[in-house]
């Protein structure tokens, strides 16, 4: 039979790697907040949370949760250092940096350690709620401060002034913005349906654009009834690139947006990928002699199976729902646009494999290869790294090292068993709550 004295032994072992745990946690929020700085991640993965779910095999959540801890503790030294000595555990720094500031990092300091981490919890619960009270007087003030002032001034003339939520006034700037490119367009196509003789009126200032566009959007909305509609696509790009530049990036030829801005030739292949085309030709003298119908590069059939077969980006440690076709073999230069030969990438990482130097390749058993531009495998699961024999022991050594010295009591909070005032705490604690 098991003795006392024999449990609270092994409840001490428990206690100290425990809190060795937690230093060496430390140690590696420090690397991730610099690797995560300079920017170490980025070959080829759209975050540091993504890199790290795919190179040490983190959930996505927990990788992002970590970055967020990693970031939070570069402001927060007192927490930093007591969770590197072992004296906080990561799950009750987790909670505080999600309210610290360098301002109050001091006092929540004192309750990580005073209390458990139930404790924590609860008052980091209680600290948001008066941060969203405070931000709800805030938005108040804001909201009840909204106002719109029309009227006539003494010549006839209509002034209007006022304050518009943040993101009603966003709303308002992007309606103005569409109704000056429709009143822009408008105008094209009348001067190339008119003879101008005379010399040209000047162009209207901006603030007599908006004036313009702010009727228009008046109109179209008594027009349509105050229906908002269903919003489309406003903006479609056309590239216009000459066929062996498609083929070889190094052939000569026009590679240009439709205003004449020079797009890079690899870019134009990206864009290729899965999009509209037409088809137009040109004769010796630059004369358009015959324009092909519009059509998909990957008919709707057969992006719904690809959408089915890949079920997110292909890319390593990617994974996005949604993403755009890619031809591993280009079908410019004959690939052809069949399921086999087509594999889903996001927008990120189609970009990384046409213009930053990622290679894909589909092998025999019609598996994806991705290599990095120096030409390095980049393997959907890395290799696991090296774990020496008795980790733990390395562990205990690496702080003996350092001076750190932890032992069973090194994390053990302050609490005495008396009951949790979560308001009285708040109260004293939280400098808003008087408001």
């Amino acid at each position: 039979m098991e003795t006392l004295t024999d449990l609270d032994r092994l409840g001490d072992q428990i206690a100290e790697l425990s809190a060795h745990l937690d230093a060496a946690t430390a140690q590696l929020l420090d690397l991730i907040r610099e690797f995560d700085a300079r920017s170490g991640w980025n070959t080829g993965f759209r975050s540091c949370a993504a890199w790290l779910s795919w190179r040490i095999g983190l959930d996505l959540g927990a990788a992002r949760e970590r970055v967020r801890v990693a970031r939070a503790l570069g402001t927060l030294p007192r927490l930093a250092h007591a969770l590197a000595r072992g004296e906080l555990s990561y799950a009750k720094v987790r909670a505080l940096t999600r309210v610290a500031t360098p301002d109050t990092e001091e006092r929540l300091l004192a309750v990580g350690k005073a209390g458990t981490a139930e404790h924590v919890e609860r008052i980091v619960r209680g600290w948001r709620q008066v941060d969203r009270q405070a931000e709800a007087r805030q938005t108040a003030r804001r909201h009840a401060g909204r106002a719109l002032h029309v009227y006539q001034d003494e010549d006839g003339m209509v002034i209007i002034r006022g304050r518009l939520a943040p993101e009603v006034g966003a709303v308002v700037m992007k309606a103005l913005d569409a109704a000056r490119e429709t009143l822009y367009q408008r105008s094209r196509e009348t001067a190339g349906d008119t003879v101008i003789e005379d010399v040209p009126a000047e162009t209207p200032t901006m603030a007599q654009q908006q004036a313009d566009a702010l009727a228009l959007v008046a109109e179209t909305a008594l027009h349509h009834g105050i229906d908002p509609g269903v919003p489309g696509d406003r903006y479609q790009v056309v590239v216009h690139v000459d066929a062996p530049v498609l083929a070889d990036t190094d052939a000569p030829g026009q590679s240009i947006l439709e205003d004449g801005t020079h797009v890079p030739a690899e870019t134009c292949r990206r864009l290729a990928c899965d999009a509209s085309r037409v088809v137009m030709r040109h004769d010796a003298h630059g004369h358009v002699v015959e324009v092909g119908a519009r059509t998909r590069t990957i008919p709707p059939a057969l992006r719904r199976a690809l959408d089915h077969r890949d079920r997110g980006c292909r890319f390593p440690g990617c994974g996005l729902p949604s993403g755009q076709g890619h031809h591993v073999r280009h079908w410019a230069n004959g690939g052809p646009t069949t399921l086999s030969n087509l594999a889903l990438l996001c927008r990120r990482h189609h970009r990384a494999v046409h213009e930053e130097g990622y290679r894909v390749d589909r092998q025999p058993d019609g598996a994806l290869r991705f290599r990095r531009p120096d030409g390095e495998l980049l393997p959907a699961v890395p290799p696991p790294a090296t774990v020496p024999v008795d980790p733990v022991e390395v562990l205990r050594a690496r702080h003996d090292a350092q001076g750190l010295r932890v032992h069973a009591r090194t994390s053990m909070p302050g609490w005495l068993g008396e009951r949790l005032d979560v308001g009285w705490a708040i109260d004293v604690l939280h400098p808003l709550a008087a408001g």
